[in-house]
């Protein structure tokens, strides 16, 4: 009866606590027409992140530090890609 208990304790948590709480990209396809272009802007936004995020795990960057990381190169690449960049 015990085993019984624990699996089935075992498959809610399976259930309930999935990585399902991480934001997902926006497809601009499935919004309204109206919203469109404000659905790209945002996905932009997002792979941008997502690629500063995967070079701070590259970079091994620690937890404490990961957000300035990450907000540091998200702010970089959008001066870079406005040519707004000091040279």
């Amino acid at each position: 009866m015990k085993s019984v208990r624990y699996l089935s304790a075992v498959a809610a948590f399976l259930l309930f606590f999935q990585p399902s709480f991480a934001q997902k990209l926006v497809d601009p396809n499935t919004v309204a027409p109206e919203f469109r272009a404000a659905a790209e802007k945002r996905r932009a936004e997002q792979l941008k992140l997502n690629e500063c995020a995967k070079m701070a795990n590259d970079a091994k960057v620690l937890r404490r530090d990961r957000a300035a990381f990450i907000s540091g190169c998200a702010e970089s690449n959008n001066q870079a890609a406005t040519g707004d960049a000091v040279k």
